[in-house]
């Protein structure tokens, strides 16, 4: 018998394999667009972090053919993510080369980062590496997006929650923590949603 709820596929999951979704965190950000209204169409969007690519998908879906979504991650995509509008680069969001393709095909409208570091099973280690990704999607949200512009990324929670909504908030009129209910019960994740880019 599975010891936690990340050992068996629960409703989500299901969900998300039904929908022909590569992952259940796709349900994340429907919740977050439906909360905050940050899909719109024709919109540019930049998925940071995208593999498998549930977020990419649901994007790409929600504007139909329309806009454009570009997406990054070291690994690839899965192969049924596809789309005329879509552009994806396998690499280093770190990068200065990944940074110049991507700076070239905006600016965004929505940037939105779902990415995780890779856990270790320790909370000091795990949310302090959480936060050097969240650290480097404010820095995209801030050099890409348009005035106007909104933002959504993942945070392990932890101590500097606090202080980047803070730093968010000299860079948005409004930030604010959120989570999704289909984010697993016993996970310490959540989200950060910056609206209205100054």
């Amino acid at each position: 018998m599975a010891s936690n709820s990340y050992e068996k596929p629960d409703y989500w999951s299901r969900k998300a394999f039904s929908e022909g979704y590569p992952a259940r965190s796709v349900y994340k950000l429907q919740e977050i667009d439906q909360k905050f209204g940050m899909i719109k169409k024709n919109c540019t969007v930049l998925d940071l972090g995208s593999a498998p690519g549930s977020w990419t998908t649901f994007l790409l879906r929600s504007l139909e053919g329309s806009g454009r979504v570009v997406s990054c991650d070291l690994n690839p995509l899965a192969k049924s993510v596809k789309g005329d509008n879509l552009y994806f680069f396998q690499g280093d969001l770190l990068s200065e080369e990944i940074r110049e393709q991507i700076r070239a095909l905006g600016p965004y409208d929505l940037v939105v980062c779902d990415a995780a570091p890779l856990t270790t099973g320790n909370r000091t280690v795990d949310t302090a590496r959480s936060s050097a990704l969240v650290e480097m999607a404010v820095w995209y949200a801030e050099a890409m997006l348009k005035k106007g512009g909104n933002f959504a990324v993942k945070i392990f929670q932890s101590g500097n929650q606090a202080d980047m909504l803070k730093k968010m908030r000299e860079v948005f009129e409004s930030a604010k923590g959120f989570k999704p209910e289909a984010c697993r019960s016993e996970s310490f994740e959540t989200y950060l949603v910056g609206l209205n880019k100054k």
